[in-house]
């Protein structure tokens, strides 16, 4: 029996429904570790169909197209390395999350997952069985236990499997990123190994589905919680890992351990790569944005190009009589400190031809929101036709902010295809701002320095709707704003805890109905990059329809 066991870690980025690429991606990596004479190739969580798959996996069609597929991956690559690789299961007449071992053309061994997470993105126990609570598989005569994803956040799937005879695990994820995320996942692991006393191996994919972004940031530890191998987040990377039998057991040999980016750059990184995957996996390769001169389209521009390239991006001003010139000049300076197209489309001769249109049904009725929102509408006519026009997904810029309350025109500013700031409020949108001025990384196809003018971050903020028209007039101050909602959005706090934190009820009711109301928009709103745990979409589902108000604070 050997001494040494060569593992290759193959964190990649899978695009939902593509089997026959996702297999592809797959021999390409067994190619790699039998070059590397790796004893198993080990593969992310569900692998062979991308995830999350959420409903498509329950169509008898693809689930029994992918199992073909994992089969005939076998039958490939039968002289070389064992797989290991996740993908759906059939048992009876109940669909499983299992994970795959394939050795000598055939199908060896299979872990089913057990304890499913029904809880934020995840709707995995309407989805699958839960399987059994098993035994580990043996590849080249060692017993490796495989907790999947969730199995290993609790103790008595790793207990079970080290208490009959696992000598190392390796746990498959599709871990969904989230801010310190990471700290989270390691500590958990960490639990695992002292409770094992074993080895483990934290596999993760990388890469963005629809508006959730896996992170990769696979790592390794040894008995004892030290940590042996660290791959980079948000990076593909196949990965070579040595272990060695030792009179105590089996430890890792120590590998490269790579730098974890703060949360900024996270944040950063994660609109970047959900933006450019989402475009690659849909189809697209070019966008545009209508870019205002405010904070929110320049931040917007600036994760396109870094994304995209600047001969991808198109930024399109679109003045009205209210666009003033400081607009003018900062969104123009924007475009051209990306170097990206930037087109000029005045809306005042449609703005005349609509209101002319309405003249006759609006008689004597003193102008408000309805002709504010047209300038808004009109913007996203035109815009969607420059989409339609030339195929370039068109690009949404409202924060999260606006994004709670509402502030934004359905069917307006909030045309679009994705929106990758949707989860960032506003107060953070400055500071990220700010970041991307100081910062440069490898991974950036935009320039460096300083591409946003401190005067586009540092002015008031307006729609320039109206004469003079602020935010402000509207809501309250973005830090009070971002402070309420935190707590009802973020905590899941109540009226009652916004009070206890400092701010005024009438801030916090006003805030509190602006959310509820607005619930029809964001139903109708682009996805956007999930950045927190409470994103607008699968982390908060909320009825649109909704008459309760939280009067506990009142007495």
């Amino acid at each position: 029996m050997s001494d040494r066991f060569r593992l290759t870690l193959a964190q990649l980025n899978p695009t939902v429904g593509d089997l026959d690429g996702n297999a592809a991606m797959a021999r390409g990596a067994w190619d790699s570790a039998r070059e590397a004479g790796a004893d198993l190739v080990a593969f992310p969580e569900m692998f062979i169909t991308g995830y999350n798959t959420q409903d498509l996996v329950q169509k008898p069609a693809f689930h029994q197209a992918a199992i073909a597929a994992i089969e005939a991956l076998a039958r490939d690559c039968a002289d070389g390395p064992a797989i290991a690789i996740g993908g759906p299961a059939l048992e009876g007449v109940g669909l499983y999350n299992a994970y795959y071992i394939l050795q000598g053309g055939a199908i060896t061994a299979r872990v089913l997952k057990h304890h499913l997470p029904n809880e934020t993105v995840f709707d995995e126990k309407r989805i699958y069985q839960s399987g059994p609570v098993g035994g580990p598989y043996s590849v080249g005569g060692v017993r490796i236990g495989s907790p999947i994803c969730e199995d290993s956040w609790h103790e008595d799937v790793a207990e079970t499997l080290a208490e009959t005879g696992a000598e190392f695990l390796l746990v498959p994820n599709g871990s969904p990123h989230y801010r310190d995320k990471m700290d989270l996942r390691q500590n958990l692991m960490v639990a695992r190994v002292v409770e094992t006393g074993l080895p483990l191996i934290y596999l993760n994919l990388v890469g963005a589905q629809d508006d959730q972004v896996f992170d990769g940031g696979s790592f390794v530890l040894n008995p004892g919680g030290k940590l042996m191998l660290q791959l980079p987040m948000f990076e593909e990377v196949i990965a070579h890992l040595d272990l060695r039998r030792r009179p105590e057991g089996w430890a890792a040999e120590p590998g490269a351990l790579a730098t974890l980016p703060d949360a900024m750059e996270q944040d950063y990184n994660a609109m970047v790569l959900s933006l450019r995957d989402y475009l690659r996996k849909t189809g697209f390769s070019k966008v545009l944005l209508g870019l205002s001169g405010g904070i929110d389209s320049a931040i917007v521009a600036t994760i396109a190009v870094d994304a995209l390239g600047k001969d991808n991006v198109r930024c399109v001003m679109l003045p009205s009589e209210y666009t003033s010139e400081a607009s003018l000049e900062d969104a123009r300076e924007v475009a051209e400190n990306l170097g990206c197209r930037y087109d000029f489309v005045p809306i005042s001769e449609g703005r005349t031809a609509i209101t002319n249109t309405l003249a006759p049904l609006f008689e004597g009725k003193d102008p408000g929101l309805a002709e504010e929102n047209i300038q808004s509408r009109l913007r996203g006519l035109l815009l969607m036709a420059l989409s339609n026009k030339f195929g370039e997904m068109l690009l949404t810029t409202g924060n999260k902010s606006e994004v709670a309350v509402g502030y934004a025109t359905i069917y307006g500013d909030m045309a679009g295809g994705y929106n990758p700031i949707k989860d960032m409020y506003k107060t953070r949108v400055f500071e990220i701002c700010r970041w991307r001025n100081a910062n440069h990384r490898d991974w950036m196809m935009g320039p460096a320095g300083e591409v946003i003018a401190p005067r586009v971050i540092d002015k008031p903020p307006s729609a320039e709707l109206r004469a003079d028209q602020k935010d402000s007039d509207s809501l309250p101050d973005y830090p009070v704003l971002d402070g309420i909602l935190d707590i009802l959005v973020d905590q899941d706090g109540s009226i009652a805890d916004c009070l206890a934190a400092g701010y005024s009820l009438a801030d916090a009711k006003k805030v509190e109905h602006l959310l509820y109301i607005s619930e029809y928009k964001r139903f109708q709103s682009a996805p956007g990059t999930r950045l927190s745990k409470r994103a607008f979409w699968l982390d908060r589902r909320y009825p649109i329809v909704n008459r309760w108000r939280d009067d506990s604070a009142e007495g």
